[in-house]
């Protein structure tokens, strides 16, 4: 039977590797979204598509090159879980 405490320290794994795998995507983001924004005020243009376009074609940008970290993370998290959950059930 697979006890609280551990059931407690996978999801708190899961969280993690959810943070850290969507990290880079995220920041990505947030910073062209600032640049587009301290753009927008400068210029004073108030179109709403202009905040979009860039944070979408950038963030698919961010998962083409972080793509590689973000699947070995989320691998190395299901192996570590599947390992974890043999030693679990034997006690």
């Amino acid at each position: 039977m697979i006890s609280q405490g551990d059931v407690i320290s996978i999801i708190t794994q899961a969280v993690t590797t959810v943070v850290i795998s969507a990290a880079p995507m995220l920041i990505v983001a947030m910073v062209v979204g600032l640049i587009v924004s301290i753009f927008q005020a400068t210029t004073q243009i108030n179109e709403q598509t202009l905040a979009f376009v860039p944070k979408i074609v950038t963030v698919m940008l961010a998962l083409i090159i972080f793509g590689s970290f973000i699947f070995s993370n989320i691998g190395g998290f299901v192996v570590r879980l599947f390992d974890s959950v043999g030693s679990m059930m034997i006690q």
